[in-house]
């Protein structure tokens, strides 16, 4: 069996048994990733945040491993082909992110979660190395990252309100951000973890752990994913790629050379895309600021210097101060912006719960188990109001 690790500081190791694993981590397309920021605008603010998607998913990874290796349940309920789906599954989840992810997904209109699909179905490296092993391992794998409920237990331990996506992203996230509030216990809730009826349930006593990651979790969005100064970069970085995208549609002659955005606007090239990351997205701002577009140029030179827009809370602010503000709406639409972002620690509305198995083997909604779940979903929604602003 093959045994390499990688040093990790949330695991000690990230430990890769399976040549399949091992392929797809050194192929070009999943070394892509160390290129792509998992937080975008973060490290504007918390300077140490500037680990990667490619972090990022080895992490999902190793928690997909330990799932298998300490939940007996899971382990016995999926055959070795679905073990090898999750894990793949797990690696491969984030391979579709574009540069600075979230932002360039919003305006360019290209989904993350539709990208990673081609990228695995297409003849690409990793499709290749994935046909290898297995012909129907980049289908599978890629409904999986669909939400086809082909294969659901393996979905709800990807992608739901307690999965091993969140619960590496938000630790490694407090971890480089230094906040003190991310430190779940992971070992606790995967002892508790087992399979019912095709279905992932808790045991009742792991559920002050579940408190502590969904309390963790409603406090990484109140001050760091939403701080107001690191979403100030993500909103001027959108108002850069918004008027890049317009100057693009108008024919515009750029000094730049942006032939590679071009065809995945035009196209959706998987190619051309791949060959898009941070660094190319940080070369074409740096470039920007010698375009002859005179909104761009100034754009990209104050996002580049960390020239940042002015804020205003619309939840302290007085009237006579929004009035005060909105006088900025007369600039052109790339200075103004009103900016409203939210996030609940725990949607208690849609059908994936967090079930709990109590005494007498019966489950229960987490939230009709929990006083404290129940009355912190109820009013933990998280809601940030802010004008952005600035001077031309």
């Amino acid at each position: 069996m093959l045994s390499k690790v990688f040093r990790d500081p949330l695991y000690g190791y990230v430990r890769v048994n399976d040549e399949i694993i091992d392929e797809l981590i050194n192929c070009s397309i999943f070394q892509r990733l160390r290129r792509i920021k998992q937080l975008c605008g973060v490290s504007m603010v918390f300077h140490m945040a500037d680990h990667t998607r490619f972090s990022h998913s080895l992490g999902t990874y190793e928690l997909a491993r330990e799932v298998l290796e300490k939940v007996s349940d899971v382990k016995n309920v999926l055959s070795d082909y679905e073990q090898i789906v999750f894990l793949c599954s797990a690696l491969l989840h984030d391979v579709g992110h574009g540069p600075y992810s979230h932002s360039f997904e919003k305006i360019f209109k290209i989904s993350h979660e539709v990208m990673t699909s081609n990228i695995i179905l297409q003849d690409t490296e990793i499709n290749r190395i994935l046909k290898k092993y297995n012909a129907k391992l980049p289908e599978d794998i890629a409904s999986v990252i669909n939400h086809e409920h082909k294969y659901p237990l393996i979905e709800q331990l990807l992608t739901s309100q307690l999965d091993v996506d969140r619960m590496d992203y938000l630790r490694r996230d407090a971890y480089f951000t230094g906040a003190q509030f991310g430190d779940i216990d992971i070992e606790k809730i995967l002892r508790g973890m087992l399979v019912k009826d095709g279905k992932i349930l808790f045991k009742y006593n792991s559920v002050p752990n579940i408190e502590d990651y969904l309390m963790s979790r409603y406090h990484m969005y109140y001050q760091v994913y939403y701080h107001p100064v690191s979403r100030c970069f993500e909103v001027m970085l959108e108002m850069i790629y918004a008027r890049w995208y317009e100057l693009i549609k108008s024919g515009y002659k750029f000094k730049t050379d942006v032939s590679l955005l071009i065809n995945v606007i035009d196209s959706k090239s998987v190619d051309s895309f791949l060959k898009i990351d941070d660094f190319y997205v940080n070369g074409c701002i740096q470039q920007f600021q010698y375009e002859e577009d005179p909104i761009l140029k100034d754009l990209a030179f104050r996002l580049f210097n960390r020239k940042l827009f002015n804020h205003l809370d619309l939840k302290y602010a007085s009237k006579e101060q929004i009035e005060e503000v909105k006088k900025y709406k007369d600039n052109p639409k790339y200075y103004y912006k009103e900016d409203v972002v939210s996030k609940s620690a725990y949607d208690y509305q849609i059908d994936e719960q967090i079930n709990i198995l109590v005494p007498g083997d019966k489950e229960v909604d987490l939230l009709h188990f929990s006083p404290i779940v129940e009355a912190f979903s109820k009013s933990s929604e998280y809601i940030s109001k802010l004008i952005y602003y600035s001077e031309i």
